[in-house]
């Protein structure tokens, strides 16, 4: 039987057996990477029903065949959500957990990239660990060769830990506070303050007490914005290397120093400054000092379009003071292309 459901359905049995840590759900978000996704839901597919009992997988309005593919999917725990049109990261993970909540009874939801996806044995790893006064997990991410993936380290905040905000101010760079080979290597669990939403476990609880990520960042930040903000409110975010996950990303490889696409220029720009503002509290007037000319010192590398790249850094820099979140994707995307605004649209 094919359990693919749309918008709006209910869900799957609550009579499926679940691990210690109860009820998981896994939510993905795809966008136009087919290939990847058939790689992502086959290695969830294959972790044991008792340790995942549903997949969600939220398209952002792909137009690659991922529609009609997975249409064609017959395990009965498969469930999409098809977008009306692109949200970004940010709108594809609010949606997906929003569904999973009103709909699939979840204990946890895990959620993760098309382009990410569990080892084998990650979930019964993670229904094998004592997650008693945690309400947030991040697993140990790597590459498919082994090597450490950079974007997807759980982080410390420098500005709640004097320790590590004077190792950071003595030039300890992300070392000083993103954990580092050692701690993927070390086995126990252990606190941190942010991480990335590949194979970041949360609570259905907590997201019903706290609420989802901001759909309106469309894209980047997003996740430690949101996993910041759990800290913060007091939640306790854990990890432990023996949940791992791959991510086939190249995000950090390229030879390319420039934003691409130049769109990109202002959600980088403005979500920094929304989740510098939450990390620093009173010393974000002497934070946003030190970035804000770093930030500049990109027009370096975008040569021919260094107008186009002042107007959208402009742009972030005034919507992020204000946390200003409410433009349209359509209107970022004229304003980087040059074109005028509708009547009636101006910002």
């Amino acid at each position: 039987m094919t359990k693919t459901e749309p918008a709006g359905t209910t869900s799957l049995s609550d009579a499926v057996a679940t691990g210690p840590n109860g009820r998981l759900v896994a939510v993905v978000v795809t966008y136009q990477r087919l290939d990847q996704l058939r790689v992502t839901l086959q290695a969830l597919l294959d972790q044991p029903t008792r340790d995942l009992s549903a997949v969600l997988v939220v398209d952002n309005a792909s137009q690659d065949g991922t529609a009609e593919w997975l249409a064609g999917q017959s395990d009965a725990r498969l469930i999409t959500l098809t977008l009306p049109e692109n949200r970004g990261g940010a709108g594809g993970f609010e949606a997906g957990m929003r569904h999973a909540v009103e709909h699939l009874s979840p204990d946890w939801i895990v959620v993760m990239d098309d382009d990410a996806r569990p080892e084998p044995g990650a979930f019964a790893a993670f229904q094998a660990l004592d997650l008693t006064g945690f309400d947030g997990f991040a697993a140990a991410v790597r590459h498919p060769d082994g090597t450490l993936c950079e974007m997807n380290r759980p982080t410390f905040n420098p500005f709640w830990h004097k320790k590590i905000l004077a190792r950071t101010l003595l030039g300890g760079g992300r070392g000083a506070f993103h954990l580092g080979s050692e701690d993927f290597e070390i086995p126990g669990l252990r606190r941190v303050d942010g991480a990335s939403f590949v194979g970041f476990f949360v609570r259905a609880r907590t997201v019903r007490q706290r609420g989802y990520p901001d759909p309106a960042l469309f894209l980047y930040g997003d996740d430690a914005i949101y996993t910041m903000g759990l800290t913060k409110a007091g939640h306790a975010i854990g990890f432990d290397p023996s949940v791992r996950f791959e991510h086939d990303s190249s995000t950090y490889s390229s030879a390319d120093p420039r934003i691409r696409p130049l769109w990109k220029v202002y959600y980088y720009h403005r979500n920094l400054l929304i989740l510098y503002r939450i990390a620093t509290g009173l010393f974000f007037g002497p934070v946003l000092l030190l970035y804000l000319p770093r930030w500049l010192f990109r027009l370096r590398h975008h040569r021919g379009e260094r107008g186009t790249f002042l107007r959208l850094f402009g742009l972030a820099v005034a919507d992020g003071l204000r946390r200003r979140t409410e433009r349209s994707h359509d209107e970022i995307l004229r304003r980087a292309e040059g074109r005028k605004q509708k009547p009636g649209t101006e910002g």
